[in-house]
């Protein structure tokens, strides 16, 4: 019967995400972890939560908190990226690393590395990979054409000529 409770509350958080209210869903997957603090998917959804309202640090706990239970690809890439709006590039990279080693041409991964890469000041490197994920996935050109993570880059001709 428990279980079924906890069902229904991931489902209303879902709704929740859905409809655009994430601090109402934050609500219910708080709810969700108290009576189940080990649940995977409130862990990855509060976590997913708190990255997009800039907590990051809180965000990266969650994982953690994932990352303790089991091998979790989806909570190593979204540690990556909170540790990238940290600033904390290097930590970001390893993250991705690990979720390439199992998944070599996650074009969502290369796009992150891509851009911790060019974050860190290894711009020919991150703009080679960024390069390499546009031919895997096309939509990529278009998100890096528009991702304020590029600014410093925008102007740089090896960057127009992946992304015009």
């Amino acid at each position: 019967m428990m279980n079924e409770s906890i069902e229904s509350l991931v489902n209303s958080g879902q709704t929740l995400m859905n409809l655009g209210n994430p601090k109402d869903a934050l609500v219910i997957y708080n709810k969700i972890l108290a009576q189940d603090p080990n649940h995977i998917v409130a862990l990855l959804k509060k976590g997913h939560i708190l990255g997009q309202l800039a907590r990051y640090k809180e965000a990266i706990i969650q994982y953690d908190n994932v990352l303790s239970q089991e091998k979790n690809l989806l909570a190593l890439l979204n540690k990556g990226l909170a540790h990238h709006y940290l600033g904390q590039v290097d930590v970001a990279l390893d993250c991705y690393e690990q979720v390439l080693k199992e998944k070599p041409n996650n074009p969502t991964t290369l796009y992150n590395k891509a851009s911790s890469l060019i974050k860190s000041g290894k711009i020919q490197e991150g703009i080679k990979i960024l390069s390499d994920v546009i031919k895997i996935d096309y939509s990529f050109k278009e998100k890096a054409k528009y991702d304020i993570e590029f600014e410093g880059i925008r102007k740089l001709n090896e960057f127009k000529e992946i992304v015009v």
